[in-house]
């Protein structure tokens, strides 16, 4: 099974925890928050997920402000990466009648930070995965 993840996330503690939670797992991180380098690492390795973080302070893409929303649409209408699934990352909890992150993105699964239950994570992202 292919372990490569690709974390587009701007907190850099947030990164720090991922780092060292999938390194003990055996998986390969790549980690950005360009939103060009993105593409660049989709297009240069074969990623199995992407964990993405909705809210995205410093992310660009053509020169336009963007958050994680916008990206994973337009990777889920690209052909080319269509496949791989996105898990996202957010901060909000969803309440009856709010904006729904999940169906507005094209995202597989999300799970809500701060991530307080590490099992939680790893099944999802497990999951996604062996889909």
């Amino acid at each position: 099974m292919n372990k490569n993840l690709l974390v587009v996330e701007d907190d850099p503690f947030t990164q720090q925890f991922y780092d060292f939670l999938f390194a003990k797992l055996g998986y390969k991180l790549f980690q950005t928050e360009n939103g060009e380098e993105i593409f660049n690492i989709l297009d240069a390795n074969d990623i199995s997920l992407i964990i993405l973080d909705i809210n995205l302070k410093n992310t660009y893409l053509a020169n336009k402000k963007v958050d994680g929303v916008i990206i994973s649409n337009k990777i889920k209408k690209d052909k080319k990466y269509s496949h791989i699934p996105i898990l996202l990352v957010t901060a909000y909890q969803k309440k009856s009648g709010e904006r729904n992150y999940l169906d507005d993105s094209s995202a597989d699964d999300y799970i809500v930070k701060p991530i307080t239950d590490y099992n939680d994570l790893i099944n999802k992202v497990n999951k996604l995965i062996l889909k």
